[in-house]
């Protein structure tokens, strides 16, 4: 099993910045893909970014250039700077792990923290 707990969300002004912090424990394979998808009311969750142990990183193509994602390995933890922040992203962010074994994929989900954003 996987636990994984985010922090870092809340209020912020269009065009300011949050990072968010997800750390992972438990059973984590050497092969994963960390990540975050977001919610926002009425809509389906989509993917924001994830980044593989390999490293491989993946952006949705509305937030490149304005979002990163990061890993701290050694802490199992995966991070998202959010810069440039827009209403639009205003949403709750999951951070979900994939562990990786041959063809399988075992996928974990946080409790997702919000972020909203102020116009």
């Amino acid at each position: 099993q996987v636990q994984l707990v985010e922090s870092g969300g809340g209020l912020v002004q269009a065009g300011g910045s949050l990072r968010l912090s997800c750390a992972a424990s438990g059973t984590i394979f050497s092969i994963n893909v960390m990540g975050w998808y977001r919610q926002a009311p009425g809509k389906q969750r989509e993917l924001v970014a994830s980044m593989s142990s390999t490293p491989n990183t993946v952006y949705a193509d509305s937030v490149k250039g304005r979002f990163i994602i990061s890993r701290d390995n050694a802490k199992n933890t995966v991070f998202l700077q959010m810069n440039s922040l827009k209403s639009e992203d205003t949403a709750v962010y999951y951070c979900k792990l994939g562990n990786v074994r041959g063809l399988r994929v075992d996928d974990y989900w946080g409790q997702g923290t919000q972020v909203t954003v102020s116009s």
